[in-house]
Formats: structure tokens, C-alpha cells, sequence
């Protein structure tokens, strides 16, 4: 990652996150949050949203395992 790249935060569909170069084309499975700036600022984002590292799928087995 480079100082000078301008970065945006994505998103897949298990709610996982990833920062990605703004002028790069965003990959399959992956959406824009909204999120761009320095590699600091989406990192500090991407800190504060996602609380639980466990992919959506998983959650959603654990919570029904406990129902």
C-alpha cells in the first residue's frame, strides 16, 4: 500500500471488510460502503464497523444453534 493511494472500504456479502485503491476496479462479491480516504482514515473505519470478525454465515448458524 502507498502513501499516495487514495483508498475506498468494501464490503462482501458475509459482511466482511477490505480496502481497496479508488482507481482500481472493484473485484466480484465486493461493494462500496462509501468509505474513501488515506489508508489511516478507511483503516480506522473498517476498525470501528466491524466489531465481529466472524463471517455473517456463521453468525447467523450460531444464532439459530442457541434459538
Amino acid at each position: 500500500m502507498d502513501e499516495n493511494t487514495r483508498y475506498q472500504v468494501l464490503r462482501n456479502d458475509e459482511e466482511q471488510y477490505s480496502l481497496w485503491p479508488v482507481d482500481v476496479e472493484v473485484p466480484a462479491g465486493w461493494h462500496p460502503v462509501g468509505k474513501e480516504g488515506t489508508e489511516a482514515e478507511c483503516s480506522a473505519y473498517v476498525d470501528e464497523v466491524w466489531t465481529d470478525m466472524r463471517p455473517r454465515s456463521l453468525r447467523e448458524r450460531m444464532e439459530n444453534a442457541g434459538a
